[in-house]
């Protein structure tokens, strides 16, 4: 049975991302298993784990679009910006006005400058910022840039606020939480979040450890692991001869000739909201005549060839 390919897990509030990779490796009897973007402890939802030849993906799936859905408590602000933190301002009893607060929402939205969390898993001369700060190491944040396409109130029960969010690869949702207290002068840090989409892939589909452990004990690994042929699908796809499929493997480029057929992508490109980099739209999928996925290969017009960047078969 094929083992390779892609697992859509529903985390649980209480693990590491890290802690679902070695579950996965155990139930599978696997070494080579990996996570596309961490997930916070507290946060439950999509987390999409890598098995085998898949986790070459990583550069694709990582810097997909996400969506969340979560609750934001204001009050005050904490050291790791949600609930695990200890408190730094001093408590507020009295909350801003729903209007307010949906001005302040979308105030967020566009591209907007993020200092990442001290608590967090961002590195600074190859350490984690978690690690340095625990250790009472002073860092120098630098700033990143993201998006927020929506930012959008749910319910407002004070001084709790359910949001509904959709954002570039990268963004720190705690941070927003903790932005958002500032702005509005009461502080606020991340009190429940749940991770529902990771470009077109989305938490329905997915599966929760008990499930994942049950039918890889009765052998059924196509139930819950996308195979290898399926993944990257807003990549238009080629089929090969022989002589070019053989060529592929060997990390040789090849002619426009030896494709057989030439298939358009199955989905839309879901790296951001925006026209894909142009280099982006180069890039296929490579066939052999069995349907193997062979690689990755980016096409070059000036000589009319593919060459392979990532080889797979």
């Amino acid at each position: 049975m094929n083992k390779e390919g892609l697992i859509l897990v529903n985390k649980p509030a209480g693990l590491t991302s890290h802690d679902i990779v070695l579950r996965i490796r155990d139930i599978l009897q696997l070494s080579k298993v990996g996570h596309f973007g961490t997930l916070d402890p507290i946060a439950t939802g999509l987390l999409l784990i890598a098995v085998g030849k898949a986790t070459r993906f990583f550069p694709f799936y990582s810097k997909m679009d996400k969506s969340y859905h979560g609750t934001i408590r204001l009050g005050w602000a904490t050291s790791t910006y949600d609930t695990e933190g200890e408190p730094i301002t001093e408590e507020v009893t009295s909350f801003p006005a729903q209007e307010k607060i949906e001005a302040a929402l979308q105030s967020f939205s566009g591209r907007i400058s993020q200092l990442p969390p001290l608590f967090s898993a961002k590195k600074f001369k190859g350490k984690p910022l978690y690690y340095l700060a625990r250790n009472q190491k002073k860092v120098e944040r630098q700033p990143i840039e993201v998006e927020i396409y929506r930012f959008q109130l749910i319910d407002y029960q004070p001084p709790f606020l359910e949001f509904k969010l959709d954002c570039s690869s990268g963004t720190y949702v705690r941070t927003l939480a903790h932005d958002l207290g500032k702005q509005l002068g009461c502080g606020a840090h991340l009190y429940r979040l749940t991770r529902t989409k990771i470009g077109n892939l989305d938490l329905s589909e997915s599966f929760n450890l008990e499930k994942i452990n049950d039918l890889a004990a009765q052998q059924k690994f196509e139930e819950f692991i996308i195979p290898l042929e399926k993944l990257l699908p807003f990549f238009p796809k080629i089929i090969l001869d022989e002589r070019g499929s053989y060529l592929i493997c060997q990390g040789n480029s090849i002619s426009e000739r030896r494709i057989i057929h030439r298939l358009p992508a199955e989905e839309d490109f879901s790296f951001q909201r925006s026209q894909p980099p142009e280099e982006m739209s180069l890039i296929f999928r490579s066939f052999n005549l069995q349907g193997q996925l062979l690689g990755l290969v980016k096409y070059q017009p000036e000589k009319k060839s593919f060459q392979p960047f990532v080889v797979i078969g």
